[in-house]
């Protein structure tokens, strides 16, 4: 059943972008930091954690997971170090994120050869 919500929750947020993409004049670009950002506002004020917790993976995987994590990160650390938490609590939250992919990314780049666009 796991399985099912976390399909159902991700597939929803792919749909709603395809329909964002195929509908409006936003660029991907926008689009995807539109997510990040929803992801945040909806952590601040407390609705992605029920999400989140329900669906897993299909709630904490997409890019609004992201924005939620970084929102979590922020919470966490002004209560702890007060107002300096603001600006490294998402840093911190989510560094091991964004070492992985920094790390994948750069294992990839060494196993496999760009080709030039035709």
């Amino acid at each position: 059943m796991d399985y099912l919500k976390a399909f159902l929750v991700g597939g929803l947020f792919c749909v709603i972008g395809q329909i964002l993409i195929d509908r409006t004049k936003l660029t991907p670009a926008r689009i995807l930091t539109g997510y990040v950002v929803s992801g945040v506002i909806l952590g601040a004020v407390g609705v992605y954690k029920p999400l989140a917790e329900w669906a897993g993976a299909g709630a904490t995987v997409p890019l609004t997971g992201f924005g939620y994590l970084l929102s979590k990160g922020v919470k966490q650390a002004v209560e702890e170090k007060g107002l300096l938490g603001a600006f490294t609590g998402g840093n911190t939250a989510a560094a091991g994120g964004i070492a992985a992919a920094i790390f994948f990314g750069v294992l990839v780049a060494f196993l496999f050869k760009a080709k030039p666009k035709k």
